[in-house]
C-alpha cells in the first residue's frame, strides 16, 4: 500500500483520472460548408484552416438550452459542419461540465490523400496533465495519414500511427514531476470503408437500422482479457472506488502513462465497418457521457432532434443533468445515403 501511495503522489492520477487541463480542442474545417460555433469560454470559435471560397456560409449557432445555458456558455463549445457532397453532416458538443478545469480535446478533419476523401474525427480524454490530450490533438491525425499503408493497409497504419505517436508524447513530456496520458478514439473515413480505434475508456456507438451497435470496447483494467494482459506483465488491478491498475489509473490502456507504460499500453482495438444505407450515425464520446447515458437511450435520441449538432448538445445536456462528474464531449456523425 506504501508503494501504491508513493505511485500516486508522483503519477498525480489518484482520482479517477486526475483531471486538471485547460480546455482545448481542434477544428480543421476546410472542404466543408455551414461551419456553425458556439462560443468557448468567453472565446469565438473561429474556423480554423478553413477556405474562405468554401466556408463563407458561416453562421453563428442559436442560443444554447438547458445545462449550457444555465452555464453561461462558459468551458462549452458546439459547432456542426456538412460536407460539399451532402453524404455527410457532422455536430460536436465539448462542456467542463461539473470539472473545475477541462482536459478533453476533440479533432475533426476533412482532406483528399492521393485522390481519395478522407474523413478523421477524434475525441481525447486526458488525465495526470493537458500535454497527452494536446499533443494527440495536434499530431495524432497527420501521424496516421503520413503512414505508407494509410490508404492500401489502414489497420496497420492505425496501429503504427498511435504506437509511434505514444512514443513521441513520451519524449516530449520529459520531465520527471509529470506523468500525462490519455485516452484516444479514432473513427477513419476512407471512401466507403470506416475504421474505429480506440485506446482507453471513450466510446463509439452506431445507430445501424435504428439499433445501438457498439463500435468500441471500453478499456477497463477488470476486462477480463486486459486483467489477463497486465497480470501477465507484472502488473496488479487493485479495486480503490474502482478497479485500477496499480491502484492508481482506472483505465487498462493510454497514451503516456510514463510510470505504468509497461502494463498501460496505447495499441488501438480496431473495428471495420462498410458503409451502407442501415448506417446512420456514428457517436463518439469521452466517458462524461457513457458514464450516465446508455447506448440504446443515446442512439434512440438522435432522430429526435434537428441534425447531428443538435443531438450532439442535446446528449452533452442529458449527461449534465444525470450528474456527470467529468467533462463531456461528444462528435455525431450523420450520414446521407440519397446523396
Amino acid at each position: 500500500m506504501a508503494r501504491t501511495a508513493a505511485l500516486q503522489g508522483l503519477v498525480g492520477i489518484a482520482a479517477a483520472g486526475g483531471r486538471r487541463v485547460r480546455a482545448c480542442g481542434q477544428r480543421w474545417d476546410a472542404g466543408w460548408r455551414g461551419f456553425r460555433a458556439g462560443a468557448s469560454g468567453g472565446r469565438g470559435a473561429a474556423t480554423r484552416g478553413s477556405s474562405p471560397s468554401r466556408s463563407s456560409a458561416a453562421r453563428q449557432a442559436g442560443p444554447l438550452r438547458g445545462a449550457a445555458a444555465s452555464a453561461g456558455r462558459k468551458g462549452w463549445v458546439t459547432g456542426g459542419f456538412e460536407s460539399e457532397d451532402g453524404k455527410l453532416t457532422c455536430g460536436y458538443s465539448s462542456f467542463i461540465g461539473r470539472r473545475s478545469t477541462m482536459e478533453d480535446c476533440y479533432d475533426i478533419k476533412l482532406t483528399k490523400l492521393d485522390g481519395h476523401s478522407v474523413n478523421l474525427f477524434g475525441v481525447f480524454d486526458g488525465h495526470g496533465g493537458n500535454l497527452a490530450a494536446e499533443y494527440l490533438k495536434d499530431n495524432l491525425f497527420k501521424n496516421l495519414m503520413k503512414q505508407p499503408e494509410f490508404l492500401t493497409d489502414t489497420k496497420l497504419a492505425i496501429s503504427r500511427g498511435f504506437l509511434e505517436t505514444d512514443g513521441d508524447i513520451l519524449e516530449t513530456i520529459s520531465s520527471s514531476f509529470r506523468d500525462d496520458g490519455s485516452t484516444a478514439l479514432a473513427a477513419v473515413l476512407i471512401g466507403k470503408h470506416l475504421y474505429v480505434a480506440n485506446v482507453g475508456d471513450s466510446r463509439a456507438v452506431a445507430s445501424k437500422a435504428s439499433k445501438a451497435v457498439p463500435l468500441s470496447k471500453d478499456h477497463k483494467p477488470n476486462r477480463k482479457d486486459e486483467r489477463k494482459r497486465i497480470e501477465d506483465a507484472g502488473g496488479v488491478v487493485i479495486w480503490d472506488d474502482t478497479w485500477r491498475v496499480g491502484g492508481i489509473l482506472a483505465m487498462s490502456r493510454a497514451f503516456g502513462n510514463r510510470m505504468l507504460k509497461e502494463y498501460v499500453i496505447a495499441k488501438p482495438d480496431i473495428q471495420e465497418e462498410e458503409v451502407n444505407s442501415d448506417l446512420e450515425y456514428l457517436i463518439l464520446a469521452t466517458d462524461g457521457l457513457w458514464d450516465v447515458v446508455r447506448n440504446e437511450d443515446a442512439v434512440a435520441l438522435l432522430k429526435a432532434e434537428d441534425g447531428p449538432q443538435a443531438a450532439a448538445v442535446k446528449l452533452t445536456e442529458i449527461a449534465y443533468s444525470r450528474h456527470s462528474a467529468d467533462n463531456i464531449t461528444c462528435i455525431v456523425v450523420q450520414f446521407h445515403h440519397d446523396k
